[in-house]
């Protein structure tokens, strides 16, 4: 008897084993013709006549595929197998980063619970963000979601564009959950960070991530600088936003109200030659800033002598207040054809430079904001 219960229960292992065999074997199969089809498809299809919603959404159903594979494999523990955390492993075995394997994660979890979602992302009706959206909307509400709600989600993701189905899902969120909207606005800000980083070239790079409020600010005063100036504006949208900052610091810096340190107010400073000032000797930045910023400075003169410091002068700017006030009320603004700028985002320029011999009485100056190039230095 207790052989024959034996053998029963080692024939029902290998019928197992067989079966789990099969269906590897079935998924190894079902990936060869998966990669032989786009195989095909990159070799014969024209790409001027491929419509590209449709690639989208096989694209897209295909992503919804590999969240429920991953899934899985959470659900075996293959992550403890590696030592890693869910996330890790999933980033390491796709090549993902650690936010994007969680994303995947996440939907793989809720897609099973959102069956009209995972029909209309099968079917092309919306796409993977969408459903991702959803997704994490599903997770962030738990037991408060409302299952009757999601076909109506669907058809929103459906109609709006992706940024305003984002601000669909934060509206439900709150509706739904404001104290855990409250919590999450909270652990958001915390993970604000600005990095300003000199390059090795002289430029700098930034980088960094904003609190929903300061975004919204940051952006929206950098959008009303960054505005094209006329048919002379040559800028691209990008360039343009960075000029913009550039003349919103400006503009601060000038106005003198930055807190001081060590009794000086916040300002930059260069140190150049004579020769270096007449475009005569190589500097480390362009002749052409160089003039630039010489055009409206303070200038104070430094005596050297074998590398020694001998002599200060008084510090003087290049265009005196006097001098200054009368172009002010010359020019009412900045001179650029098509240029709103009024008179104190303008700062003097010279038509040619001094240092080349250009006088500094009215007839020589001009009033520019920064995004403009000196008459001189251009």
């Amino acid at each position: 008897m207790g052989l024959v219960a034996g053998e029963d229960r080692l024939v029902a292992v290998n019928a197992s084993i067989d079966e789990h065999f099969f269906v590897r074997i079935s998924v190894v199969d079902g990936l060869e013709r998966l990669n032989s089809a786009v195989s095909d498809f990159e070799a014969e299809a024209d790409f001027d006549f491929v419509d590209p919603k449709q690639l989208a959404a096989v694209i897209d159903r295909l992503q919804g595929a590999l969240c429920k594979v991953l899934d899985r494999g959470r659900e075996r523990g293959d992550h403890r197998l590696a030592g890693l955390s869910p996330a890790s492993w999933a980033a390491r075995t796709c090549g993902l980063s650690r936010k994007a394997a969680a994303d995947r994660l996440c939907v793989g979890r809720q897609l099973g619970s959102l069956p009209e979602t995972a029909a209309a992302l099968a079917g092309g009706a919306i796409s993977y963000q969408a459903a991702s959206a959803l997704c994490h909307l599903r997770e962030q509400l738990g037991e408060r979601w409302q299952p009757a709600n999601e076909a109506e989600m669907v058809g929103f993701a459906h109609t709006f564009s992706i940024e305003d189905f984002h601000i669909c899902c934060r509206h439900a969120r709150h509706v739904a959950d404001p104290d855990g909207f409250d919590t999450d606005s909270k652990e958001d800000f915390e993970r604000r960070w600005l990095q300003v980083s000199p390059m090795l070239d002289g430029m700098h790079s930034v980088d960094g991530v904003l609190d929903p409020v300061t975004g919204a600010a940051f952006r929206t005063a950098l959008d009303a600088l960054a505005g094209w100036r006329g048919p002379g504006d040559t800028r691209n949208q990008s360039q343009r936003m960075a000029d913009a900052l550039a003349e919103l610091l400006d503009d601060h810096m000038n106005e003198g109200l930055l807190p001081r340190r060590k009794g000086v107010r916040p300002h930059v400073s260069l140190t150049t030659t004579l020769p270096g000032l007449k475009r005569e000797l190589g500097m480390p930045i362009s002749g052409t800033t160089v003039e630039r910023l010489a055009c409206d400075c303070t200038m104070s003169r430094v005596l050297m002598a074998d590398s020694v410091v001998v002599d200060v002068g008084r510090a003087t700017r290049t265009v005196p207040p006097g001098t200054r006030r009368a172009l002010q009320q010359r020019d009412r603004g900045c001179r650029w054809p098509g240029c709103d700028r009024p008179v104190s985002w303008s700062t003097p320029h010279h038509l040619e430079f001094w240092a080349r011999g250009g006088p500094g009485d009215l007839d020589n100056l001009v009033l520019l904001c920064l995004p403009f190039p000196s008459p001189a230095g251009a």
